[in-house]
Order: C-alpha cells, then sequence, then structure tokens
C-alpha cells in the first residue's frame, strides 16, 4: 500500500474557500466538514482525481467505499478558469466532469481506487460513457504525483489485457480542480428517484458495491 504526501494545510484552506463560494454558504458544506473532521481525528488523507463520465455515477460509486473520506464532484482538464455546468456541458471550456476524492491510505491504496474506477466506468469509450456523449464525459486519470502516475501506467497496462476493444482512458497530470455546483454534491444521495440516477448511476453503483462488497461502509 503506498502512502502519498499528505495534504498541505494551505492547499485545504483552498478547498474549503472554492466549496464556500460555490454554495454561498457561511457554515461549512456536508463534503468540508468530513474533511475537516477526518484531519482532527489524526487521519492522514491523500488525494486521487478521476474523470470517468458523469460525476454523479463515479462520486457515488467511491462514497459507499471504507476508507473513502469525501468524494466530491467537480470539474478538471480544462483551458478556462471559469468551470461552471452550463458552461462545461457546452463543451467550451473543454472540462471534465470528474470526482476529487479525499481518502485514508491505511485503510485503502491507490490502487484499488483504480481498480473501483474501472469497475464503474467503460475506459473503453472514448468521449462518452453510455448515453452522455461529449469531450466533458471522457475517461481521464489526473494523477497528483509521480508515482500516481507510475501505478496508473501499470494498471492501465494491466486491464488492457481484461478489455477487448484498447483502452481509452487519458493519464494528464492535475492543473486545477474546480468544485461543481452545490447542487451536484451528493446528487444520486439527494434525488435517489431521479429517472437518470436509476437507469444510469444506480447500475453503475450497484456493480461496484457487489465487486467490492468487502470494502463496502457498514450502515450505521
Amino acid at each position: 500500500m503506498h502512502s502519498f504526501k499528505l495534504i498541505p494545510f494551505t492547499f485545504l484552506l483552498g478547498l474549503i474557500f472554492s466549496l464556500s463560494c460555490v454554495s454561498n454558504a457561511s457554515e461549512p458544506t456536508n463534503q468540508e466538514s468530513d474533511i475537516l473532521q477526518a484531519l482532527s481525528r489524526g487521519q492522514k488523507l491523500d488525494t486521487a482525481t478521476f474523470a470517468a463520465g458523469c460525476f454523479w455515477c463515479i462520486e457515488a460509486s467511491f462514497e459507499q467505499i471504507e476508507g473513502v473520506i469525501e468524494a466530491i464532484s467537480g470539474y478538471v482538464g480544462g483551458t478556462k478558469n471559469n468551470a461552471q455546468y452550463d458552461l462545461v456541458s457546452s463543451g467550451k471550456t473543454a472540462h471534465a466532469e470528474a470526482v476529487q476524492i479525499y481518502y485514508d491510505p491505511n485503510k485503502i491504496s491507490y490502487e484499488t481506487l483504480l481498480d473501483i474506477l474501472f469497475t464503474a466506468h467503460d475506459p473503453t469509450q472514448l468521449n462518452r460513457q453510455g448515453p452522455d456523449v461529449g469531450k466533458q464525459y471522457r475517461s481521464v486519470v489526473f494523477y497528483h504525483n509521480q508515482i500516481q502516475k507510475i501505478i496508473v501506467s501499470q494498471k492501465i497496462k494491466d486491464i488492457s489485457r481484461v478489455f477487448v476493444n484498447p483502452i481509452v482512458t487519458l493519464v494528464e497530470p492535475l492543473i486545477a480542480f474546480y468544485p461543481a455546483e452545490e447542487y451536484h454534491q451528493d446528487y444520486e444521495k439527494k434525488n435517489p428517484n431521479q429517472p437518470y440516477i436509476l437507469n444510469v448511476s444506480k447500475p453503475k453503483i450497484d456493480l461496484v458495491a457487489r465487486k467490492f462488497k468487502a470494502l463496502l461502509k457498514v450502515s450505521k
């Protein structure tokens, strides 16, 4: 199990500021609170950032996993810093919908997160996932350091033997992550009966739950 550099405090402050700006709330968001509580307990936190289609599906797939403290939906990989849902959806900013995952490396490894990622989406679909079409739905692993780059590069070589079609997942350095609007956060949890969630998201979430049953969080 690999342990990467701890989240710098200044980075955490930047994340909290970004989320607060998105939510326009004076009180900490649920996402901020979960991260701060983990840090206050002395937990080590590492970060992974993945783009794999609609962030509603990917966020919920990871948040059910033990060791994942928080998964935040957002935008990454674009050319402009004004990442907003309507602009990203238009394809004009070149951003991808993505999820940034804060996890405890003592409970789950980066390699396992990648295994979950490649279960939760189809890495052979170019610029789409199922009904969602466009570069904003492309498959990308954004690495935070050289160790992650090495691990994901090897993982893609390994899984290429399993898939019939070529893997199209890109491997790129993380430059900037912009948290999505507050209504996108925990969308599946807030809207369990929404048609897209039932027909597109839930099958992916359930597939991850079945394959990684031993890693699921224990319901309280």
